[in-house]
């Protein structure tokens, strides 16, 4: 998982302090769809007549859609866009939804606003990874993650107003540590965020902020919660391979149910609380009577991990499904069994509306297949059935044996599509192309310094497009690159991001002389920066700027010795990008094309701010309100005041004769000179001082002793004149 924050150090300590990084998340032509697997599904039923039925999606993308059902077929409705890693599940409480991520916050949203997250609780730890609601008790949530924690929220107090600091932000409060039984108002403990190197820091938040109950006594990662109706009973399960059993409205525990023999991945409770349903990871499920405390069935009807389940209403029948790819009907009370249909990737989540079930995969898309949801067993009337059995080994060797069920549906009712997911990527020596590889077979080429796909190939081998499109140049790496979230995620740090520089003449930029170079990084932060730095409003009194410390005053006056930024920052050597401009006005608003985001399908940033933790937000809707405390301020100085450190990008390099020719060595071994060398200056030059024009005669020897270190070079490249070969040789660091 890519984090995103600071890593921070004590005063005491004597590690350099490692500064938050900047990402971009580059979307594909259609934003209204989703581009990774789909980890969650939450129905929404319709309130009157009027209005229609929703469901809604939470994608290992980082987002959430909307999808609305009009005329019976479902479309885009909206997009929730916050969380900066994958979101695991999604709740409907009463009009919220409530979503948890692998970001470790938890998010509330309204369910039919123009998707602003209302509020943001970062009470856990490590990842958030399921969530369970109580359907009579709307104040009532429970949320699960790794290490064990799980906690019991009451969302109408957690979600009322508290009061504001200064320096906090309404769209983003932060519900602060706490441990059960604490009361509301009481001080609480300092908040835990992620940083850029995995690690939790702490962070003091509002000490008037909401606490949960903490439901302690998971000693591992914990993968399915389920609550009753009433919110009486709160069923937990996990690695443990064990369900526990509380009250969550103390946090006590009731019991340990066992069992399984594998981690447990899915649960259900009846409205009742009398009985829970369990799905495991050893490919069982089974039927717990929770008053009598034991297991009273168990269903063998799949052959690998059961990952998802959905119940009827009356919680007479179940439907299952996993990571053998199939969707299975149980009866629980005949055990006879059904296979509805088999999917093209394994299942991860099960939502019943009405007549449909709707499944999630690790597919971009959300399908559909017909269900009776109030008659159930008519599905299993239409043939195929079988007896579940008591042992998981039972069912696999029926399948090995060749009996395995038809399913009875060949094809989805509906098909909610998604986008192909990138699987395979590689970043081009030109350091600004990338050649990618989607589960659709597509490979195509993106240009990360604008956002888009400028060349799509098709299905073609992405080995050999590779070589067709591999260049003689070498241009220092000055980015990273993930595909976690289904697209191309592309992370600046500095001040590795600004080590790389192109001549404008290749990025075909007029109206620059021909030693103009540009920086990669500077200009690629000021075209993903560009609607920011239209709307933004500079202080009253203030340049708005940070200064980098490097020891003299900067060019919005002294630095303050207050601000931790400025305090912390790395005392490096600042110099303005202008020094290679000077024949070219550009005001700091303006960008050049080659470096112009789109804004029909526009990237997402991705950073962590000061007091409100990771965020995330489409370029275009970034409102001029967002400072220091949102974005680094590395970032904003060198997209307000174009500085930025620049390092030393020189490498060494060798002179040695061409093989076979007579001409001896050159005395001098190591030379060294910054990377990028326009061969063709050298060759002139060569061919200038041959002819003595103006200067003495010189040799070769002599010319490049003298002048090569003014010049950059480049990796392998070589020169044949007069029997003589440059030959570049840069050591690894």
């Amino acid at each position: 998982m890519h984090r995103v924050g600071s890593a921070g150090n004590t005063a005491s300590s004597t590690r350099p302090r490692k500064e938050k990084r900047i990402t971009y998340v580059l979307n594909d032509a259609d934003d209204t769809k989703h581009s990774a697997g789909i980890n969650c599904l939450a129905y929404l039923k319709a309130s009157t007549s009027e209005s229609c039925d929703y469901i809604f999606s939470g994608s290992r993308d980082g987002t959430l859609k909307r999808w609305a059902f009009n005329d019976q077929s479902p479309s885009f409705s909206g997009t929730f866009e916050s969380h900066v890693d994958w979101v695991n599940d999604a709740i409907i409480v009463g009009d919220t939804l409530v979503s948890c991520s692998s970001d470790t916050t938890i998010k509330a949203w309204n369910c039919l606003s123009d998707d602003v997250c209302t509020r943001t609780f970062r009470q856990h730890s490590d990842y958030v990874t399921c969530l369970a609601g109580a359907e009579k008790n709307k104040n009532m949530v429970a949320s699960g993650g790794l290490i064990g924690e799980v906690f019991i929220w009451d969302i109408e107090a957690a979600l009322s107003p508290v009061i504001k600091s200064s320096d906090t932000t309404p769209e983003d409060e932060n519900v602060t540590n706490g441990n059960s039984g604490v009361p509301l108002g009481a001080p609480m403990s300092t908040l835990r965020v992620v940083s850029s190197t995995n690690n939790i820091t702490g962070n003091h938040s509002n000490p008037n902020g909401y606490s949960p109950i903490s439901a302690k006594g998971h000693k591992d990662s914990v993968y399915a919660l389920a609550m009753n109706d009433a919110g009486t009973i709160l069923v937990s399960g996990g690695t443990e391979k064990v369900v526990r059993v509380w009250d969550p409205r103390t946090g006590s525990k009731n019991m340990k149910l066992k069992g399984h023999t594998d981690n447990i991945r899915a649960l259900l409770i009846d409205s009742t609380g009398r009985y829970c349903l369990s799905g495991s990871s050893d490919s069982m499920i089974r039927l717990w009577d929770l008053g009598q405390q034991r297991c009273v069935h168990s269903y063998a009807v799949h052959t690998d991990s059961v990952w998802a389940l959905a119940a009827t209403s009356s919680f007479t029948h179940v439907y299952s499904g996993g990571r053998d790819q199939s969707l299975y009907l149980t009866d629980l009370s005949t055990r006879e069994s059904v296979l509805v249909c088999n999917n093209e990737h394994p299942v991860l989540q099960l939502a019943l509306q009405d007549d449909t079930i709707w499944v999630a995969t690790t597919d971009s898309s959300v399908y559909g297949w017909p269900a009776e949801g109030h008659a159930p067993h008519k599905v299993l009337q239409k043939g195929g059935s079988f007896l579940a059995g008591n042992l998981s080994f039972s069912r696999a060797r029926a399948s090995l044996e060749g009996s395995a069920p038809v399913p009875v549906y060949k094809e989805p009712s509906f098909t909610i599509p998604g986008l192909p997911v990138i699987i395979q990527h590689e970043i081009l020596n030109n350091r600004r192309h990338v050649l990618t590889k989607d589960t659709a077979g597509s490979v195509k080429l993106w240009d990360i310094t604008k956002g888009i796909v400028i060349e799509d190939y098709g299905k073609v081998s992405f080995e050999e497009k590779k070589e067709e499109l591999f260049e003689r140049v070498s241009i220092p790496s000055w980015f990273t690159m993930d595909t976690r979230l289904g697209c191309l995620s592309v992370h600046l740090e500095t001040p590795q991001c600004f080590s790389a520089e192109m001549y404008a003449m290749d990025l075909n930029l007029t109206g620059f002389n021909e030693d103009a170079k540009i920086n990669l990084a500077h200009e690629t932060l000021k075209g993903l920066l560009h609607h920011w730095l239209i709307k933004r409003k500079p202080k009253s009194g203030n340049s708005g700027n940070h200064n980098l410390s490097n020891g003299v005053d900067g060019v919005g006056g002294k630095p303050s010795s207050t601000d931790p930024a400025v305090r912390n920052a790395p005392l490096t050597r600042v110099e303005s990008s202008d020094a290679d401009m000077a024949d070219h006005s550009q005001s700091s608003a303006s960008t050049f094309s080659v470096f112009d985001f789109p804004t029909d399908s526009p990237p997402s940033i991705i950073t962590e701010g000061a007091q409100n933790g990771p965020w995330r937000k489409k370029i275009i809707d970034l409102d001029g309100t967002e400072d220091e405390k949102d974005l680094p301020w590395w970032c904003i100085e060198c997209v307000i005041n174009s500085r930025f450190p620049k390092e030393n990008t020189k490498c060494s390099f060798f002179l040695q004769p061409l093989e076979g020719s007579p001409v001896p060595s050159v005395s001098q071994g190591k030379l060294s000179a910054p990377r990028i060398l326009r061969i063709h200056k050298v060759v002139n030059h060569f061919e200038n001082t041959r002819r003595g024009r103006g200067r003495p005669r010189l040799t070769w020897e002599e010319a490049v002793k003298r002048d090569l270190k003014e010049w950059n070079v480049s990796k392998e490249l070589a020169i044949d004149r007069s029997a003589w070969k440059l030959a570049i040789h840069v050591p690894e660091p």
